[in-house]
Parts: structure tokens; sequence; C-alpha cells
């Protein structure tokens, strides 16, 4: 094809190209927009996504942050680097007087702000602007602003770097995170004496945020509830930068708190309260719909997680998200359909479902997470569907992996629950003897408390209740032998 004959419109065509099939191939893409995948094309293909990719960078200046479900800092942080912006080109171009107005108002907003780094650029380029004018009084003032500011921005890198420096440890491996916590109170410590000597945002943050993270890895959640509420009522009282403190973060860490405490009607409760504070367009918005839908499972409303989850799938951004989310995404609509199943489902969608559960990833590397929720959904569609040989096979995956990966004293959960299961079969998969049998360990269940977030297998409906469902499954009918298995 002759590359001077393109047709008009051509970025529009190749942004609606991938739009329609973002997962396309530049070959792919190459024959849609130019007919031949040809090496003049793949060329002409590279310099028209170099043109689109300029327009769509310059459309970043018309965005608009006010917005309130945005992170609420980013408007103000975007006010001060606009107005640095432009007095950096009316500084190269020796417009002192109106630099030196805006770079008043651009450090008092980032004082206001508490935005050091950018105070720190305000008042070196005020100090500079006064050496060049010869002003040897407001010379001394910028410098005397500039060692101040200069001094706090060290306390906040030397308390960030401590900080990031314990988060990358807490997303390794459970073995890494269990020694991250023997050492996490002299880091608390560490950071609180560094907020003493800063008093600064920044500084109390990260000893906020660091509190949080040690509670969650111990379990003490009604202590991360107490700690969020502080932090709540801290702002309403303005003891705290109304333009920094992510309210959304304290929010998701109360609802979280309240799940993992057992107290899910009032962590329900306050989710529905909470969710308008979350744009839709953010990443924010599923991690805190996440588990807003685990409340309501636990709560057992299950129509309003069904509900929720219709709300989420709907939402444009639910395909763009990382693999691992869409996974547990999947995951807890598997159970939301087991326990509460469409009232006309297609045989596609029956035959869907079951090729499915077959086909469930059933170990991650690390050996936590999703496993034995993998494996009793499994489970409770084969006692479903009342086939003996399956339900057999997923109750010795289940023993085998209790054996290999539930042995610490932080599983005793899961390790009550998947030996409630063996009951079953002990029983002879009698409803009315197992539950008779399953007595003690269902009160054993009940009295263990969930372990802290670094070792938990997460429970999308809490074991007391599957051990309920189970024993419906009995009653309708225990599992039969047949010549197919699984």
């Amino acid at each position: 094809m002759d590359l001077n004959s393109r047709q008009p419109n051509k970025e529009n065509l190749f942004v609606k190209t991938l739009a329609k099939t973002p997962d396309a191939t530049q070959l792919q893409v190459v024959k849609a927009l130019y007919g031949k995948a040809t090496t003049a094309n793949v060329r002409a293909l590279q310099k028209l996504q170099s043109r689109v990719r300029s327009k769509l960078l310059n459309q970043l200046y018309f965005l608009d942050h006010s917005d309130p479900r945005h992170l609420v800092s980013r408007r103000y942080e975007l006010e001060c680097l606009d107005m640095l912006h432009k007095v950096s080109i009316l500084y190269a171009e020796r417009e002192y007087k109106l630099s030196e107005r805006l770079l008043q108002r651009c450090l008092a907003l980032a004082e206001k702000g508490e935005f050091t780094q950018y105070a720190v650029l305000c008042a070196r380029m005020l100090r500079n602007l006064h050496a060049e004018k010869r002003d040897a009084i407001p010379y001394k003032e910028a410098a005397k602003v500039l060692a101040r500011v200069q001094q706090v921005l060290a306390l906040e890198d030397e308390a960030e770097q401590l900080y990031t420096a314990t988060q990358l440890a807490l997303s390794g491996t459970v073995a890494t995170r269990r020694a991250v916590l023997a050492v996490l109170p002299d880091r608390i410590a560490q950071l609180e004496a560094l907020h003493r000597k800063a008093r600064s945002f920044t500084t109390y943050n990260v000893v906020y945020r660091a509190r949080l993270a040690y509670e969650e890895l111990q379990g003490n959640f009604q202590e991360m509830i107490r700690v969020t509420a502080a932090a709540s009522r801290r702002l309403r009282e303005g003891k705290l930068n109304e333009r920094r403190f992510d309210l959304r973060f304290n929010h998701f860490v109360s609802i979280y708190a309240y799940l993992r405490s057992r107290q899910p009607v009032q962590g329900l409760r306050l989710a529905e309260e909470y969710n308008r504070d979350f744009h839709p367009s953010s990443n924010n918005w599923f991690y805190f719909q996440e588990h807003h839908v685990l409340l309501a499972l636990h709560a057992e409303q299950y129509e309003r997680a069904q509900q929720l989850m219709e709300v989420i799938t709907k939402n444009p951004a639910y395909l763009i998200q990382r693999e691992a989310a869409l996974q547990r995404w999947d995951l807890y609509r598997a159970y939301i359909d087991f326990v509460l199943p469409p009232p006309r489902p297609s045989v596609a969608r029956q035959r869907q479902m079951a090729q499915w559960v077959l086909q469930l990833p059933e170990y991650s590397r690390d050996k936590r997470g999703h496993n034995v929720a993998i494996l009793v959904l499994q489970l409770l569609h084969f006692l479903r569907e009342r086939n003996l040989e399956a339900v057999l096979l997923r109750l010795e995956r289940l023993r085998k992996y209790q054996q290999r990966h539930l042995y610490e004293p932080t599983t005793v959960r899961s390790r009550l629950f998947l030996r409630l299961l063996q009951v079953i079969v002990e029983k002879n998969f009698d409803a009315t003897k197992a539950a008779e049998r399953g007595k003690a360990l269902l009160q054993q269940l009940h009295d263990t408390a969930p372990p802290g977030e670094a070792f938990a297998e997460v429970e999308i409906i809490p074991y007391e209740h599957l051990w309920q469902l189970v024993l419906k499954l009995l009653r309708e009918g225990a599992p039969v032998a047949n010549e197919t298995g699984a």
C-alpha cells in the first residue's frame, strides 16, 4: 500500500483499534490500519504511535483533580508543581519581580500542604534570586527558611527510607514477613523519634502506617479499628493536615479490620457509608470493593454480594486489572454463584462453571492465600453433584495440603476446618452424625481468632458458615459412586 494515500483520521482509527482489541499484536494493528504488514508500514505505525502518545501526554495538563474521591493531596501538589513550572520559566527569563511574588505564593502553598520537597525548591530559588539582586536581608531570611525545611526534608527522607524498606520486606514471602514482625517495634520507635524531631505530616504518616502494619501482622484487628478511628477523630478536630491525610486509606483499613475481627455486619454498614469516597476509575475502588464483597459474604448477605459483583464487573476498568486480581474476583464470584445460584443458568453457563471448577489453580508458590478456599470450593461443587470419587479426591488433596503447609500455630482455623471435613467421611456422609461428631471441633473453630494477615488463608465465606453449608448438602443427599469420577 502506498503510504502517501493514507486515510484521514488515522490517529483516531489507531485509538479505536486499540480500544476494540487491547491485546492485539503490533503486526495485527499494522494490518488493521494499513492492510499489509510491510516494513514500511511497521515504521509508519511506530511514528503514528509516537504522535498519539505525545497528544495523550499533552492531555494530562487538562485532567480534573478536584474530585474529592481522588487522593486529596493530588490537587494541592499539582498546584505547587504548576506554579514551580511557571516560575522556573520566568526566572530563566530574569523576570525577578514576578518570580519572587510567585515563589512566595508557592512557598506558602507548599508549607500549608506540608510538601517539604517543594518548600525546599521554593526557598532555594528565593535565596538565589535575592543573591542575584544583592538583597542582603531577604537573602538571609530565605537562607534561614531553606535551612529549616532542608532539615525537615532530611528527617522525612530517613523516615521514608526506613518505612519503604519495611514495606518491601512485607511484600515478600511468609518467612520474610515473620522476620519483619520481630523487628517492627524497634523500627516504629525509630520512626516515632524522627517524627518528634520533624513534626511533619510525612513523618506522622509513616508512623501511622507502620503501626497499622504491625497490628495487622499480629492479628490485633481491634487495635487497628481504634487507630483508624483515632485518626478520623484527629482529622475532624483539625489536628491532621486535611490537604494530605488520605481518608480513603483510613476507610479501607477500617473495614478490613472489621472483616478480620469478625464484625461483618458493622463493617458492611460502614462500607456502604464509605463507598461514596472512592472514585470508580481508581485502583483503590477495586481494593475497597473487594473487602466490601467479603463483608457482605461474611454477613451472609449473599444477595448484596451478588449486586456488588454486578456493579464491579460492569466497571470499564475491570478487565485491565492485574491477572491475580481477576482470578480473585472469579473465585469470589464462584462462591457467590454457589450459595446463590442464578435462577435459570443456561446449559452453557453450567458447563462453563463445571469446567472452571475442574481447572482452578490449586497451589501458589508461597503456599498461602486462597489455596484452601479453592480446594474447598471444588469439594462443595462435587458434594452438590453427589460425585463420591471427586469428593474423596478433594478431601485427600486437602489432607495432603494440611500436612505440607498448615503446620504452624497460626493456621489453627484452617486445620480445624479441614478436620471437620474429614468427619463427613468418618461418619459415612451422614449429616446428623457428622454434625454431632463435629460439635467440639466447631466450638474450637468458633473460639479461635483469625491470625495476622501475614499467615492467613483467606476465608471467603467463614469456615463456620461453610460447615453448615456442607451439612445442608449432605442432608440433600450423600455422594454416590459413579462411573465417570473426576
